[in-house]
């Protein structure tokens, strides 16, 4: 089954995720059933879609004549036997408990037709050592972002066993849910963002707990350095505009070794100021490549202090 064939999602677990992710489908034309054990946690699920909906009328990115249309489309239930009858696409967002997790895998193998890919929105635990599933090539993650149905980033991660058309076939569907899917080639424990994140928050704890600064001060420091640069270099690309020389000097300062790096610098490719580093600069001149940079970083500037974004929500 492609991506353009889905006509019906389902998503277990109501929470934060569950309903956030059902919306998006819904909001694709998708009819999506959205399943929880409890009918307490389905009516509160579809009050926060109704909020979801909300703000996305009031940014102007859905009609308000369409939230009964959108709604519509969602179908909250507590039997998970029927909600997945003829279902098209499976999302699993049930809490991060690995017993948990692994009823609901066996339960979803045996009830869903053997085409129908089993995708866990697990925010980092390794489902393919403790899944217990007759047809593991449909079983793969689909880690997306809190808010999902704002956020665009969804990371698809394989298995050993992962069918690669169903790796294919996922993130076609979610550039159609109008995602922005990320390919690993194989699972690594927080992924890509929440591995980068963890880092982040290791040193927020370690500066919290020594009394050196204050905690809005942390914030205020990121918002005013990374919180510009991030969003048009990123992390990695952010490394040719240090200067990968630099980059392996500070790392061997700390005690660190990567072969990457290293062999970048061995061939020469140090970044903007060499016009290749791990990105290629296609022949531009230095002043060329960081007057594209500085433009957009003033343009970043100029939006976030447009919408208040250096004060707290």
């Amino acid at each position: 089954m492609g991506p353009e064939d889905v006509r019906k999602a389902l998503v277990v677990g109501a929470g934060a995720m569950g309903n956030s992710i059902a919306l998006v489908f819904a909001r694709a034309g998708i009819g999506v059933g959205l399943v929880d054990v409890g009918r307490d946690a389905l009516d509160r699920a579809m009050g926060l879609i109704e909020s979801g909906l909300g703000a996305l009328v009031d940014a102007g990115k859905v009609g308000r004549g369409e939230i009964g249309t959108v709604l519509g489309r969602i179908h909250p239930d507590t039997d998970l036997e029927a909600a997945a009858q003829g279902v098209d696409f499976v999302v699993e967002a049930v809490p991060e408990v690995p017993e948990v997790k692994k009823e609901v895998f066996t339960r979803l193998d045996e009830l869903c037709p053997e085409e129908v890919i089993i995708a866990s929105n697990t925010s980092g635990l390794d489902i393919f050592s403790f899944a217990e599933v007759a047809r593991p090539g449909r079983l793969l993650i689909a880690h997306w972002f809190l808010p999902p149905h704002i956020v665009p980033l969804v990371e698809v991660v394989p298995g050993p066993d992962t069918a690669p058309g169903a790796v294919s076939s996922t993130a076609a569907l979610m550039q159609r849910l109008g995602k922005v899917p990320v390919v690993l080639k194989g699972f690594t424990r927080a992924f890509i963002v929440n591995k980068i994140q963890n880092m982040i928050a290791l040193a927020v704890f370690e500066l919290l707990g020594s009394g050196l600064v204050e905690p809005q001060d942390i914030d205020r420091a990121v918002k005013n350095s990374l919180g510009i640069r991030l969003p048009i270099v990123g992390v990695v690309q952010n490394l040719d505009f240090t200067g990968l020389d630099l980059v392996l000097d500070v790392m061997k300062s700390y005690g660190f070794m990567n072969e990457f790096i290293a062999g970048k610098v061995e061939e020469g490719s140090l970044g903007a100021k060499t016009g290749k580093g791990i990105y290629d600069y296609g022949g531009r001149a230095e002043a060329e490549i960081l007057a594209g940079r500085d433009r957009r970083y003033l343009e970043m500037l100029d939006q976030l202090e447009a919408i208040g974004a250096f004060e707290p929500i």
